[in-house]
């Protein structure tokens, strides 16, 4: 038992991956269950469970899971060897960490878990939905998954605060709604990241983008021009993000605000802020305006706003046009167009009594480029555009695109076929990049296309 690591079995035993019914061991889900209630019951008359459960070393994981086994091994019940190191490692689970939700956590490669009440638990893998097999007792069971994840933040979901926000110790973002909000039970999000960030080598062999897109995107950053990322929810923005800011020079200083930390700079140069909810008075909370007005006093030399959701875009346009070049964020947006509509309104929002007119000229004066990146329908994902903001024309924000992607058609398998291209247009901010003795071979910018299959 020295070597034992409960990790790998739990995985390795997960019914997402190995397409278990919902019977384990030939028997029926509910006696399976209350074997698992038994054994817990007897645990507690040998173990203090509140005690050894906040204890994160090896060495009392392994006494706890030898008694377990012991517990085991004088049920009554006939089981097999395997049989039996799956209901030792699920009880395990139980007492350290979040019970039936710990092998998806540990499985790499999901990236969301939905759990919609006690019997339905989704992941999504590669952009793509299934259905596992997991299931929990009863919604009270759920719930005190739930409580366990929110009690380990010093947060608490009740009725009279049935949602919550909440991240996990590996930065996982997690999402809790309950009765009487949500009408079927406790729903459960939880967001994961990656501990291996994403790389420039990823979003190339992913065919997210093509090499000279990414050599364009390289010389804006070091340029200090200041780039918008904008996309659906889990288009993969602040993944974009993360590979974008890794241009920024080691020599610069760094903030960061974000609503819930995501990103994972490597310069070391970096001041890391986040956003506190209200506790549940309804007090103490720290929007994102706050934090970026109080950012431009901690003497940043680029501002990086994990997601712009409100009034704070209009502090982020005036940081952008005072000093604070090669700023990035991300907006919610379905196009270029729409993300700079929707700047215009989230500013609109600080109540400055601020003319349209002025605003779009603060967003047409600060903003260089908008990047616009899309989940296809196979679960791929694409910049499907770089564009522009070229100033403005009577009233209107005018842009144009530099590179796009053109879905072309549906394979037989179902993977979305398309062509990215380059428009031909020679953009404004190459001189820019000129000037900053970034030199970008004009075949960058020539029209050209190359087809995925």
């Amino acid at each position: 038992m020295g070597d034992f690591n409960p990790a790998v079995p739990a995985a390795a035993i997960n019914p997402v991956i190995s397409g278990e019914a919902k019977k384990r061991g030939g028997l029926d889900f509910r006696v399976y269950q209350d074997l698992k209630t038994g054994i817990h019951r007897d645990l507690l008359n040998k173990v203090d469970l509140e005690r050894v459960a906040t204890v994160r070393d090896d060495r009392t994981r392994r006494q706890v899971f030898a008694v377990i086994q012991d517990l085991v091994a004088n049920l009554d019940t006939p089981l097999s060897g395997r049989e039996k190191e799956r209901l030792s490692l699920e009880v395990l689970d139980e007492v350290f960490g979040l019970g039936p939700l710990e092998p998806l956590l540990q499985d790499p490669t999901i990236s969301d878990i939905l759990v919609n009440g006690a019997k339905e638990v989704y992941v999504e893998r590669a952009g793509v939905l299934e259905e596992t097999k997991i299931m929990f007792k009863d919604d009270a069971h759920l719930m005190h998954i739930i409580d366990k994840i929110v009690s380990a933040i010093g947060r608490r979901v009740d009725e009279s605060s049935p949602m919550v926000d909440a991240r996990l110790a590996d930065g996982s973002r997690v999402n809790v709604i309950i009765p009487p909000l949500s009408i079927d039970g406790p729903h459960l999000s939880i967001r994961r990241f990656g501990h291996i960030p994403i790389t420039e080598d990823d979003l190339l062999a992913n065919q997210t983008l093509t090499q000279p897109m990414l050599d364009v995107l390289k010389g804006a950053v070091a340029a200090r021009l200041n780039i918008v990322i904008s996309g659906g929810t889990g288009a993969g923005k602040t993944t974009f993000l993360n590979v974008l800011s890794g241009y920024i020079s080691d020599k610069e200083r760094i903030v960061t605000i974000e609503d819930s930390a995501e990103l994972q700079l490597k310069q070391r140069h970096v001041v890391r802020l986040e956003c506190r909810p209200a506790n549940v008075e309804g007090k103490g909370a720290v929007q994102q305006r706050q934090l970026v007005i109080n950012s431009l006093r901690m003497r940043p030399n680029r501002i990086i706003i994990g997601e712009v959701r409100g009034e704070e875009a209009l502090d982020m346009l005036q940081a952008m046009n005072t000093g604070h070049d090669g700023s990035l964020t991300t907006v919610h947006a379905n196009s270029p167009r729409d993300a700079i509509a929707r700047m215009e309104t989230m500013a609109m929002m600080a109540n400055l009594n601020l003319p349209e007119k002025a605003v779009r000229k603060q967003i047409a004066s600060a903003v260089t480029l908008v990047l616009q990146v899309s989940r296809l329908g196979d679960g791929t994902r694409r910049l499907t555009h770089i564009s522009e903001i070229t100033g403005m024309e009577d009233d209107v924000v005018s842009m144009q695109d530099v590179f796009l992607f053109e879905k072309q058609g549906v394979s037989p398998d179902g993977r979305i076929l398309g062509a990215f291209t380059a428009t031909g247009i020679r953009p404004k901010f190459a001189d820019k990049l000129k000037a900053s003795g970034i030199n970008l071979p004009p075949k960058c910018f020539e029209q050209s296309v190359r087809l995925w299959n």
